[in-house]
């Protein structure tokens, strides 16, 4: 598959109209695609934002032409019904033809808990919900007059009216083996994130074919997805720095697994704003980026979503599109050279 090169849209950090603006040049920037975070609450009280996802990708798909556009990660379990999740991504697949994903997770209290005030699940019955969810989005697209009776949702003569004439990919995160095997079963993509054990990803991928395989499917239609937090800048000290707004990302599991208020979030991430910087390649050397994002294209992934931490987007596009990005595109194309070559090679 071809490598596609995107930019994460963090609708956690910006308003939006400037999260639009930003979108609409890294399109013009010649990047591939844009993934939208899907949050309730911010990771951050102050300065954080939370705009609508279903609603700012109805606003992007019109101001843009060419970018995929896709969720990284909506949760279609808790605050969103499967079914309206199932009828805003039919409309929007029908707007913009061949050019949305969704992309799905099981969640986080930050974003659920205090939209619905039900207690958080634990992670069997989160991922179960996923599963049973992704089952019904995808019988709404394709039947009509739905009947669904699972173990948590129920429909009576649903039917979607507006479905694209392309189908919509459901991509599914995960961060853990049952997740990822959830990924090969039923998604058409996997999505993870950059800045862990190396050793997690080959355990995650392999998973992914494990699932594929159990059913029945073949792992190379399922798309790897990774977005990768590069914080670029000429100025390395600003590179560093542009990192501190997102010291949650650099927490533990279990640091911030129940927490459900920003503010207390807000308050654990600056106590812990000394390692914001350990999640997320931080350099001003274009070649020590694409070679620290080398080893994600040798493990096979497909779509690299960069996620830039700076307050300053513009500065972060102009630099890493104009530095990094052609350096990376010449990386992915050998490795999908190789990988190519690889298959075509007879074996012993």
């Amino acid at each position: 598959m071809t490598v596609r090169i995107g930019y994460k849209a963090s609708a956690e950090q910006f308003s939006p109209r400037a999260l639009l603006d930003f979108s609409v040049e890294a399109e013009r920037r010649g990047l591939d695609i844009i993934a939208v975070s899907d949050h309730f609450q911010p990771w951050r009280h102050n300065g954080g934002h939370a705009p609508s996802a279903l609603t700012w990708l109805g606003a992007v798909g019109q101001a843009t032409s060419t970018a995929v556009l896709g969720t990284s990660v909506l949760t279609p379990t808790l605050r969103y019904h499967p079914s309206i999740v199932a009828q805003a991504f039919g409309t929007l697949g029908a707007l913009n033809p061949g050019r949305v994903y969704l992309g799905v997770g099981s969640g986080e209290a930050l974003n659920e808990t205090p939209a619905t005030g039900e207690e958080f699940p634990g992670r069997k019955e989160r991922r179960m919900r996923l599963a049973e969810s992704i089952a019904l989005i995808r019988r709404l697209w394709t039947e009509e007059r739905v009947d669904f009776e699972g173990e948590y949702y129920t429909t009576s003569g649903a039917t979607i009216y507006d479905r694209p004439e392309i189908p919509v990919p459901i991509f599914v995160a995960a961060s853990g083996p049952l997740a990822a095997k959830l990924a090969g079963r039923v998604g058409d993509g996997f999505i993870c994130t950059s800045g862990k054990d190396p050793e997690l990803y080959r355990t995650l991928l392999g998973k992914v074919a494990e699932g594929a395989v159990e059913a029945g499917r073949d792992v190379a239609e399922v798309r790897r997805q990774i977005e990768i937090k590069v914080s670029y800048d000429r100025d390395l000290d600003h590179a560093y720095k542009a990192t501190h707004w997102w010291a949650a990302l650099a927490l533990t599991p279990e640091q911030k697994e129940g927490i459900e208020d920003p503010i207390e979030m807000e308050r654990v991430a600056d106590a812990n704003v000394d390692q914001a910087h350990t999640r997320f390649i931080v350099s001003d050397d274009p070649q020590d980026v694409v070679d620290r994002i080398a080893p994600y294209l040798d493990l096979g992934f497909e779509d690299l979503v960069i996620h830039g931490p700076a307050d300053d987007q513009q500065r972060f596009l102009e630099q890493f599109t104009d530095d990094v990005l052609p350096l990376l595109r010449r990386r992915a194309g050998a490795a999908g050279t190789a990988a190519v070559g690889a298959a075509a090679e007879p074996e012993a």
